[in-house]
């Protein structure tokens, strides 16, 4: 078979898996398990570099097909799963169908300027990355989830869906926006697994939030 398959790409591909079966959850009006697989995406994400980089003797091959496999996988994970999850909500209007477009545009652009980048980065340094250039895409694993999980405070559901249009143009401005992002420190992703993981049980276990804002769209 063609590909790598050692322990160095697992995690991607549970991510990819993952974030296949939230498509599916989203298609299938489950959205409360779409945005929970979208944040289990998110925890593979979180660790699959720092595996990655645990085997020493990585090819210069195995080395590209990482960066490239990664990216690939986060079109998908955190660009067109949130999208599909988004217009199951309710952006599904032209101004809204145009913010997600612009959304998947933006996270495409920089994937394929991070691939660029971490190939030349990595070919002078085996050293851990510590800064970002913009906002990672994986952030939105952690957005939407915790969106979500605030949506009872919202005096509407009209303004938890305008919320979200906003929240989702500005999340996509960032992905393009020419800023140093530091990438966190181990005890600063420990606190965003622990946030990341009281989201998911919320919205597993506290469903009637969601099915209202579902119902009210459908």
């Amino acid at each position: 078979m063609i590909g790598f398959w050692d322990y160095t790409v697992i995690l991607t591909y549970m991510s990819l898996a993952s974030a296949i079966t939230g498509i599916f959850c989203a298609l299938s009006g489950y959205l409360q398990w779409s945005v929970a697989l979208l944040a289990v995406s998110g925890f593979c994400d979180m660790f699959d570099g720092k595996i990655a980089r645990t085997k020493k003797n990585r090819t210069d091959e195995e080395k590209s097909f990482g960066i490239q496999i990664d990216s690939l996988c986060d079109i998908v994970c955190f660009g067109i799963l949130p999208i599909i999850i988004c217009y199951k909500i309710g952006m599904n209007h032209i101004y809204s169908m145009i913010i997600l477009i612009l959304y998947g545009l933006a996270g495409l652009i920089r994937l394929a300027y991070f691939n660029v980048m971490e190939e030349k980065r990595q070919s002078e340094t085996d050293q851990a990355r510590k800064y970002y250039q913009g906002l990672p895409i994986t952030s939105m694993a952690v957005v939407l989830p915790i969106l979500f999980v605030a949506s009872p405070v919202f005096p509407s559901q009209q303004i938890f869906l305008i919320a979200i249009h906003i929240i989702v143009a500005v999340v996509g401005i960032l992905f393009i926006t020419n800023f140093k992002f530091k990438k966190p420190e181990t005890i600063e992703i420990f606190l965003l697994v622990i946030i990341v993981a009281i989201a998911v049980a919320v919205i597993i276990f506290v469903e009637r939030s969601f099915w209202r804002i579902i119902h009210i769209y459908h």
